[in-house]
């Protein structure tokens, strides 16, 4: 049997990157998937997701307006029947040293990555609650870990995640639904070119892989699976947890050492 055979999942940011990958991984699971962005899908894994799933639905929302949201996942749940499974991987990057952000730039990416994962969170949770139960993943970052240099706006509201994670696994573990978050490390997506393509950022895209202690940065399928493990009942006795998916990028400092050891 499908490890998701018979679940109903919906996943924001769905139109590309990690979003995208864990629709697709979803769907080859057994799920029925739901997608929610805000614009049409450019990644083939939706599309590859859809042809999957026994039953799919795209949506085009706005996560961090109420009412888009409300509206979006009421058309999900219609589609599918019900809602099971919730992954909030939308996002955007955003930061600066603090003293240089501007007011709109902090609100907006607090309002998508922190506000955005609450409210599809509260329109969603009703439908587990009736249902008797579900997982919630949030998609973090290890940067909602530990501090990472001009992240201001983008470490704060992915910090915020985190909490938000613990909080919710508290409030809803009795009622049968787990909240757990994935931390990736940086993930070979759309967002994190959008960072690091500027030429004047090469040498610095060159430290922050190196940083990883793998070597390299992650794929968003990596991201997915971890996503899965945590939505399906092999994982029935793991909530509140902030799960590091990050090539070791946590783990500590490399200083040169393993070069004297024979290990570089």
């Amino acid at each position: 049997m499908a490890r998701l055979e018979g679940k109903r999942a919906l996943i924001t940011g769905a139109a590309s990157g990690i979003g995208a990958a864990c629709a697709l991984r979803f769907a080859q699971a057994g799920a029925a998937v739901a997608g929610l962005d805000v614009q049409q899908p450019a990644d083939p894994a939706w599309k590859e997701a859809a042809e999957l799933a026994p039953r799919s639905h795209f949506g085009i929302a706005d996560v961090s307006d109420e009412a888009q949201v409300t509206e979006a996942v009421a058309a999900a749940r219609e589609a599918l029947g019900g809602i099971d499974i919730l992954v909030n991987a939308a996002g955007i990057a955003g930061g600066g040293p603090a003293h240089l952000v501007q007011e709109g730039d902090w609100d907006r990416v607090l309002d998508v990555n922190l506000k955005g994962t609450w409210l599809v969170s509260k329109h969603v949770l009703p439908a587990m609650l009736e249902g008797g139960g579900g997982s919630i993943v949030h998609i973090a970052s290890v940067e909602g870990l530990e501090g990472f240099e001009g992240g201001s706006a983008y470490n704060a509201s992915k910090g915020g995640v985190v909490l938000l994670t613990r909080n919710m696994a508290m409030d809803y573990g009795r009622r049968g639904i787990r909240v757990n978050a994935v931390c990736p490390g940086f993930i070979e997506t759309p967002l994190l070119e959008s960072v690091l393509s500027d030429p004047a950022m090469a040498i610095y895209r060159d430290r922050i892989r190196d940083a990883h202690q793998l070597g390299r940065f992650g794929k968003p399928q990596e991201i997915a699976q971890a996503a899965l493990f945590l939505a399906s009942d092999e994982a029935s006795f793991v909530t509140g947890v902030a799960l590091p998916v990050d090539g070791g990028f946590t783990a500590g400092h490399r200083v040169g050492l393993s070069e004297l050891m024979g290990l570089s």
